[in-house]
């Protein structure tokens, strides 16, 4: 399968719409799902609203639990790649990060009072 990396930049404003959800290799035995290294994976809907355009909702794997995700918070996303995938006659496209980061909000600086 042929990872496909992704331009964060290019996608406009990244929101949170479901909190992270750990993923289960199995949902009956509700058996973790793991990466590589041993890390369990967790899945976050995150919308995606470039100018112009209708809001998509994408689901990214990430490896760990992401600390401070919230819903409707703003993200940053790191090391975002594409995987296309098909399974007899079904297909689509799964989405892989590294990390999935909350946007501090940016609070202007208090004047002082100085004139």
């Amino acid at each position: 399968m042929q990872s496909i990396p992704v331009d964060t930049a290019r996608l406009g404003v990244l929101r949170c719409a479901i909190a992270p959800e750990v993923k289960y290799s199995n949902a009956e035995t509700k058996e973790i799902k793991k990466d590589r290294d041993g890390n369990p994976v967790y899945t976050i809907a995150v919308t995606v609203r470039q100018d112009g355009r209708r809001i998509s909702v994408i689901e990214i794997a990430v490896p760990g639990e992401q600390k401070g995700v919230v819903e409707g918070a703003e993200v940053r996303i790191t090391g975002l790649v594409a995987f296309a995938w098909a399974m007899g006659d079904r297909h689509g496209i799964s989405f892989r990060a590294d990390a999935v980061t909350p946007v501090m909000p940016v609070t202007p600086a208090k004047n002082g009072g100085v004139a």
